[in-house]
């Protein structure tokens, strides 16, 4: 059934102040539908959008929310984060460690609510920061919250984006750049704004200079930025700082709100690993319709323009959404929720996954391995009809479902600290360095937002080392032709094989040190073409162990050199089909830079390393110490 139409002008309020319980006054600009350039009195449902990255920017907010949902008969609410751009509470504004965001977010409804203009009805919008801090607002409950959309977002970042398998995720030392080149603690002062600046453009060789130390980065400009990063950097166990309530949300969703939710991301976002969580618990405790979308998209290209790619990889034109499918969609679900326009949303099931596979393998016209897909609607997450299929590591680089014998004999590497296995392409994000402004670009992108480019490919690339590739070095081999890279694959499948859902890599390992690093990748291998003569390694997933956590993150525990431990690895969950003709192959290594921190396999305090040494770590593969990786399979009908 058809929903709103535009048929209202729009006129705006900026800058108004929204006091909070404490005193402190949010910023807030206020869109609403108006006839001959006056508003009109409503009331209106409002759509309400919390944001670290400016209020005012019109590519992320004033085009796609404020212009679309206003004259299609909203108010639309764009507020700035307390200590972000116009709001007030300077220096109190660390990233996602703000313990008054869920507080904000309530006063900030309920003062809507209360408006002459206001229904009582109010949705919330945004990706990323602008997700979390609606779940932290949930968390509390206000009364007229009525529906939520969260996109790219986290429910605990202590294993969802900062300390993944116990390592330091490094994108988030390129994120406090992003929040503190336009903090307002800088905002009056040049030379620190130029030290930020500076950072940012060599970015790329900034991250080399580890251990990082407080004082010695351009963070230093931003105390309480700095403060959060070290936080992240140093606190590798799960301790009292990650749990706070404003970080560790999955241990208090007992308190969210319940009412209808969608949560949205991409194979390839950096968060994606909370996403299912976040839908399958509201799934199970809440009543109200809850909602999940996944799509081959990396952190940002389900916005914006849209496109058919991720990194190198085309996914073929149903993979293409941008900001007008977006809010055709977001239209639907918000006329549904806060106008009781029958949509028919609720009437369709509540998983929408993109599988990735099924293309031709060529490259395209737009130079693009054409990797290909199509949406499928499902009812669950995990998948109820996914069959479980362990797939074994053997001597010589086999995988298959034969179980390992007493003739398959450890396989081992040396893991230099000083070389690691770069990363060619991944699910990263905020990694952004600055650069020059190109020709012809739009005016709007003159701020240093639109300068921006992470100094990792985000998305799937052919894994093969490049110059201009952080990290790597000449001749640039394919990653499966290190030595540090052990290499397990199965022979070239005789039918196509779907796997969608959570990976699980399970390890026999030893190490010559008693801390390091284990990493394992799931790759789809293309097989040669014309196009590509090697064939294309595409990367799927991957994560990571730092090994003195494998027994939780709570606690370190150390290993004693050459004794043999069982390691776990929580591979992202993906949903790709592997056709007739390619590989499913399994790299373990032992980093993954810099997407992760290298472990310099000495045992000191975490980021505070004095020197660095060279470890010999084995995968066993033998019958009792199985080596394997789990693999949901989707049965063929």
């Amino acid at each position: 059934m058809s929903g709103s139409v535009p048929e209202y002008g729009v006129v705006v309020a900026q800058n108004v102040m929204i006091p909070m319980r404490d005193g402190v006054r949010l910023a807030a600009d206020i869109y609403r539908p108006a006839h001959n350039g006056e508003p009109d009195s409503g009331p209106f449902p409002t759509i309400l959008a919390r944001t670290s990255y400016d209020k005012t920017n019109p590519v992320t907010w004033i085009e796609p929310v404020a212009n679309f949902f206003t004259p299609r008969g909203y108010v639309v609410v764009l507020q700035d984060l307390r200590g972000r751009s116009r709001s007030e509470g300077t220096g109190q504004y660390f990233h996602v460690v703000n313990p008054r965001e869920g507080e904000d977010g309530y006063d900030t409804v309920e003062w809507i609510a209360s408006q002459p203009w206001s229904s009582g009805k109010v949705g919330t919008v945004g990706s990323s920061h602008g997700g979390i801090v609606q779940t932290a607002m949930a968390l509390h409950r206000p009364p007229h919250l009525t529906a939520m959309w969260t996109d790219v977002s986290v429910v605990n970042p202590y294993d969802g984006t900062c300390r993944e398998g116990g390592t330091m995720a490094l994108h988030m030392f390129g994120a406090q750049f992003l929040h503190g080149h336009d903090a307002q603690e800088i905002s009056d002062d040049p030379v620190a704004q130029g030290v930020m600046m500076e950072a940012m453009e060599n970015l790329r060789d900034v991250v080399y200079k580890t251990p990082f130390k407080p004082g010695h980065t351009a963070l230093a400009a931003v105390p309480n930025l700095e403060e959060t990063f070290f936080n992240y950097y140093y606190r590798g166990e799960y301790d009292d700082f990650w749990s706070q309530d404003c970080l560790d949300f999955v241990k208090n969703f007992a308190k969210h709100a319940d009412i209808p939710l969608t949560v949205s991301s991409g194979w390839y976002d950096a968060l994606v690993r909370d996403s299912p969580i976040y839908f399958t618990a509201m799934s199970k405790q809440n009543s109200a319709y809850t909602r999940l979308l996944l799509g081959p998209w990396d952190h940002t290209s389900m916005r914006g323009y849209g496109a058919t790619y991720t990194g190198d990889t085309d996914f073929g034109q149903e993979a293409l959404f941008g900001d007008k499918v977006y809010n055709e969609l977001r239209l639907q679900w918000f006329d549904r929720w806060l106008k009781d326009i029958p949509t028919g949303v609720d009437d369709e099931p509540p998983v929408r996954i993109f599988v990735m596979g099924g293309g031709d393998g060529r490259r395209n016209l737009d130079g693009h391995l054409n990797h290909g897909g199509r949406w499928r609607t499902e009812h669950e997450w995990p998948l109820d009809r996914a069959r479980e299929a362990t797939y074994y590591l053997h001597t010589g680089g086999g995988l298959s479902k034969e179980e390992s014998g007493e003739g398959d004999a450890p396989a081992g590497f040396a893991f230099d600290p000083e070389h690691p296995v770069p990363t060619i392409a991944g699910s990263v994000t905020g990694f952004y360095e600055l650069v020059p402004l190109p020709e012809g670009v739009d005016s709007r992108y003159l701020r240093p937002m639109g300068r921006m480019r992470n100094i990792v490919v985000s998305g799937g690339v052919h894994q093969k080392e490049e110059p201009g590739i952080v990290g790597a070095r000449e001749p640039y081999p394919l990653l499966s032709e290190r030595p540090d890279v052990l290499v397990f694959q199965t022979p070239p499948l005789e039918d196509d094989v779907e796997v969608t859902g959570p990976i699980t890599v399970r390890l026999w390992v030893s190490s010559s040190a008693v801390d390091t690093d284990f990493t394992a990748r799931l790759l789809d291998i293309h097989p040669p073409s014309e196009d590509y003569l090697s064939g294309y390694h595409l990367n799927l997933t991957d994560s990571i162990i730092r090994t003195r956590y494998r027994e939780g993150w709570e606690k370190a525990v150390f290993m004693e050199p050459g004794q043999v431990y069982e390691v776990e690895i929580s591979l992202v969950p993906t949903s790709n089909l592997f056709k007739a003709g390619h590989r499913i192959r399994l790299d373990i290594s032992s980093s993954n830079f810099p997407r992760f921190d290298i472990n310099p396999n000495t045992g000191e305090p975490m980021g505070r390393h004095t020197h660095t040494v060279v470890a010999h770590n084995t995968v066993y593969l033998d019958r009792e110490h199985p080596s394997q990786v789990v693999l949901p399979i989707i049965p063929r009908v």
